[in-house]
């Protein structure tokens, strides 16, 4: 599946479709102290850029397209902080980061994608640096699938190919990390929702606080480098 061709539609023609990461990423931002060098890989609209800035973090951003990193550059006055390139071969120097950031990426990585992408995160972070994001939890692919009418292409609506638990994530993780916490979480953008939404999404809330899981999930994780 072409992953470059949906992102650059997506973060470029229709940022707006990130507006319910907000929820996810302030989580995510408030859980890294103020003052860190963070790098942000998978930018989407730019929310966490833009939540890491107000929070007084030195944020950094990596993303294969060209036209977000662009405009991120423009946007939030990066500069050369934010940078054109592949999670499997970060372009930047080892011992960089005291947090990598992320969030809704592992899921679109290939098996030996993944490998390497948590090699190279661990090369670019400092010694006792972290890992941290999220994924979606016990995602049923099969659901989302969509069919190309032109080609006749079979893919998941968004691009994912693994789907995490917290055991096969801990395996991912635990081999050049130390978990230090993988969490189930339901994150609502109450502010990006309308009134039908917000009632559904209460009623989710309710049942995921009481045990009863469904579709939507995130497993947040926090990995310490060994």
């Amino acid at each position: 599946m072409r992953q470059d061709i949906l992102w650059n539609y997506y973060q470029n023609e229709k940022p707006e479709s990130f507006s319910g990461s907000i929820a996810r990423l302030r989580y995510i931002a408030k859980r890294i102290p103020k003052g860190s060098n963070v790098l942000n890989i998978g930018v989407g609209g730019g929310v966490f850029e833009k939540l890491a800035l107000e929070r007084g973090l030195e944020v950094y951003a990596l993303d294969p397209d060209e036209a977000t990193i662009s405009n991120l550059r423009n946007r939030l006055f990066l500069a050369e902080r934010a940078k054109v390139g592949y999670i499997e071969n970060i372009p930047f120097t080892e011992n960089s980061f005291d947090y990598v950031v992320v969030s809704e990426v592992l899921e679109h990585l290939s098996d030996n994608q993944l490998k390497e992408a948590i090699e190279d995160i661990h090369r670019v972070l400092v010694p006792g640096g972290f890992l941290i994001g999220t994924v979606p939890s016990r995602e049923k692919l099969e659901e989302l699938v969509s069919v190309c009418p032109e080609c006749g292409h079979i893919s998941h609506r968004w691009g994912h190919v693994q789907s995490f638990s917290s055991s096969n994530l801990s395996d991912l993780l635990s081999k050049l990390f130390t978990v230090s916490e993988i969490t189930e979480c339901y994150f609502v953008a109450w502010n990006s929702l309308n009134w039908k939404g917000k009632i559904l999404d209460f009623c989710k809330v309710l049942l995921f606080k009481i045990g009863i899981h469904g579709s939507g999930e995130t497993l947040f994780f926090l990995a310490r480098k060994s």
